[in-house]
């Protein structure tokens, strides 16, 4: 976050909407945004779950709005986003559901792997198109999708998930060539690494048993914030679409 103080902290006339604002990256991208002093809108199934980060924003004089928000649902994305750009105008929307599961080829049902199109793709889909139509008008504005290595490439028991974010890719792909030239960003962060937290890392020592933990392979969540504020700041002269980041010791 911003080392400014809430005495010196910047305010805006303008929002930052993070759809899918979860425990770790959705919430640091939040944070970041609230302490550039924008009016932050955070969305998740689970509305009590907001709570912490609301307070830790608001305790360092940032300013937030939550809410429990079905991504997948049509009706409650217009009115969460006509919800924002009534408070002030939508300068930034990131896109950050992840939908991540591994099952099986032939253990997939159709309920899952439904589920997980909706959840990661569909969803992004329409946070992407109702961010656009409140963009347009003013010719300015960044529309994020948090993507992963699996939209670049499937693997072993990945087929909702990878599809899911490939067609992801493909509508931030075709959003950020149909709306560049109307002065609005879209970019693609492929997120090519572990989150560190403590379950995952949990899971790494159990997996690592008596041998050495890896080093350098975990992502911080405040870093990966750091690379959407990164990109909020270019110039329209050199607009980042792709971009992929990974930790120093990430094998890739």
């Amino acid at each position: 976050m911003s080392s400014s103080s809430s005495s010196e902290r910047p305010s805006r006339n303008a929002t930052a909407v993070v759809v899918g604002a979860g425990d770790f990256i959705g919430g640091e991208i939040a944070k970041r945004f609230a302490a550039e002093g924008y009016t932050v809108f955070v969305g998740r199934r689970q509305a009590e779950k907001l709570d912490p980060l609301k307070a830790e924003i608001e305790a360092a004089g940032g300013r937030v709005v939550t809410r429990g928000l079905d991504a997948r649902d049509e009706d409650q994305m217009i009115a969460f986003y006509e919800e924002a750009e009534a408070t002030a105008p939508i300068e930034a929307s990131i896109f950050n559901i992840g939908a991540n599961v591994n099952f099986p080829l032939v253990e997939t049902t159709s309920r899952v792997f439904r589920k997980v199109w909706e959840m990661a793709c569909y969803a992004g889909f329409l946070s992407g198109r109702e961010a656009a139509r409140h963009m347009l008008p003013r010719g300015a504005g960044s529309i994020f999708f948090t993507g992963a290595t699996a939209g670049l490439r499937g693997g072993v028991g990945y087929a909702a998930f990878a599809s899911a974010k490939f067609g992801l890719r493909a509508v931030a792909q075709s959003a950020a060539r149909e709306l560049g030239p109307q002065g609005i960003h879209v970019a693609h962060l492929v997120i090519d690494s572990g989150v560190d937290t403590a379950w995952v890392r949990e899971r790494m020592r159990q997996a690592a048993g008596d041998g050495p933990m890896p080093d350098r392979v975990l992502m911080r969540p405040a870093a990966v914030a750091e690379a959407y504020w990164a990109l909020h700041q270019q110039a329209k002269d050199a607009w980042t679409f792709e971009q992929e980041i990974r930790p120093a010791g990430e094998p890739w």
